[in-house]
């Protein structure tokens, strides 16, 4: 009882936590268009970090023991509260409006250097925020200690200039001439900041090994977390930070917004909401990926074969190009939606490749016991339940000459309880019901069907 009532407390701490953040996230808008600072990108980016604090809201409040929640609220609350500070500043010192608690905006603009280092925890301690091993705590003692000299690093100017009364800040609240700072923690040695800086380097490195590691043992359910996590740190990286840097203008901070799909992967991986969709979402990322690229290709050459060696027009040759694009375009997304599907989606392929050869064994099927036995064994094959019943009343089996999953049967159910193999579940599964459709609604075979119910229980 005492449990339940605490869990219940830090759950109502975790809302009010979320509504602080939505404060500072107002406050900072409001702040940022004072300085005349407030831009679509700044906006943006404040909506992503609100994605931050949303998530880590909602696992603190669903999950109030698992640490990765708290994580993200602490990582957004220390960064807004150095945007806020840092607009501050900036108001009270460039703008010259004298008003009270600016010297303290000057020290907790640092703030948000100190945030990056939570992150990090955040992403090594999911799902579950157990350690794989007590060894770890040496691990964690370590990055402690040198993202506490960070920290202290980046705190020690600013709590020196306050201090001794002379603050010269610039647009983003940064001093300017520390150099007439004094102080090895202001200044630390040159040897001490590599040294920290590679032993930072070294030890979120062995929190991906450790995240990499645990995917290699791991099966069922927490792999298909680990996938989410893995799938949101790739957009992250590759599109959030690799492409909106070299991307130009407004391009830029569009693509920017992909840094926020490592919350949002973290939150659907500990809440496990939709999980076994990962697999469907990769497959067919990297589909439409590949094929785009194809087709641009196969544009810009077919541009470039009309225009300089037939010597076409180059708006007919655009336009032509265009055409042969948009005629490739389904039979090259087919093609390659199968390829990558057996390599990253291979339950699902394996499940279609059963379904497609069962509708075909239909056609030619006229005995029904021999029907509802193959239909059994279908169903056990591709979703696994535990228990399956089935019931045929005045088949027409000559009218399932038609498309193959849709046209053949309505499979409805949940999986086993003993289910924990990956792809057991997939896209077709509605977990907000805590049910499992297959085929969709089911074409009438005739004017009856056969229909297969795949029941919970034990096998």
């Amino acid at each position: 009882m005492v449990a339940v009532v605490g869990e219940v407390r830090w759950s109502r701490v975790a809302a009010v936590a979320g509504v602080v953040m939505l404060a500072q996230w107002v406050l900072a808008l409001v702040l940022a268009g004072l300085d005349h600072q407030l831009s679509a990108g700044g906006i943006t980016t404040g909506a992503g970090f609100a994605v931050f604090a949303g998530v880590g809201a909602i696992v603190a409040f669903h999950q109030p023991r698992n640490p990765v929640g708290w994580l993200l609220i602490s990582f957004t609350f220390f960064f807004i509260l150095g945007i806020d500070a840092q607009y501050y500043a900036v108001y009270c010192y460039l703008l010259g409006h004298r008003l009270p608690f600016a010297p303290a905006a000057v020290v907790l603009k640092q703030s948000a250097n100190f945030a990056f280092f939570l992150l990090p925890l955040a992403i090594f301690l999911f799902p579950d925020g157990r350690l794989a091993s007590p060894r770890w705590w040496w691990v964690l003692s370590a990055y402690a200690v040198v993202s506490g000299f960070f920290t202290a690093s980046a705190f020690a100017p600013a709590i020196a200039a306050v201090t001794g009364h002379d603050i010269r800040i610039d647009t983003t609240a940064d001093l300017l001439d520390t150099g007439r700072l004094r102080g090895w923690l202001i200044h630390p040695p040159g040897w001490m900041t590599a040294a920290g800086a590679l032993l930072i380097g070294a030890i979120w490195l062995s929190f991906v090994a450790h995240q990499f590691l645990n995917w290699r043992r791991s099966g069922g359910e927490r792999r298909q977390q680990l996938k989410w996590l893995a799938c949101g740190a790739a957009v992250t990286l590759g599109i959030g930070v690799g492409a909106s840097s070299v991307a130009p203008g407004a391009l830029s901070w569009i693509l920017g917004t992909a840094l926020f799909a490592l919350p949002v992967s973290i939150g659907v991986g500990i809440l496990r909401y939709r999980l076994y969709d990962i697999d469907r979402i990769i497959s067919r990322t990297l589909a439409y990926t590949i094929v785009t690229g194809l087709l641009i290709g196969v544009y810009a050459g077919l541009v470039l074969l009309t225009t300089h060696l037939l010597a076409f027009s180059s708006s007919a040759s655009v336009a032509a190009s265009t055409l042969v694009a948009v005629a490739l375009f389904n039979p090259l997304r087919r093609r390659v939606q199968r390829l990558v599907a057996r390599r990253f989606n291979r339950a699902r392929y394996d499940a279609d490749r059963t379904v497609a050869a069962f509708a075909a064994r239909l056609k030619d099927a006229v005995d029904l016991d021999s029907v509802r036995n193959d239909l059994a064994g279908v169903v056990r094959q591709t979703l696994e339940p535990a228990h399956v019943s089935i019931w045929i009343s005045g088949v027409d089996l000559a009218s399932a000459d038609r498309e193959p999953v849709a046209a053949l049967l309505a499979v409805v159910g949940e999986p086993g309880p003993e289910q924990d193999r990956p792809g057991a579940q997939d896209a077709a599964f509605d977990q907000g019901q805590g049910r499992a459709v297959l085929a969709g609604q089911a074409e009438p075979l005739g004017e009856h069907g056969p229909v297969a119910a795949a029941a919970p229980g034990r096998r």
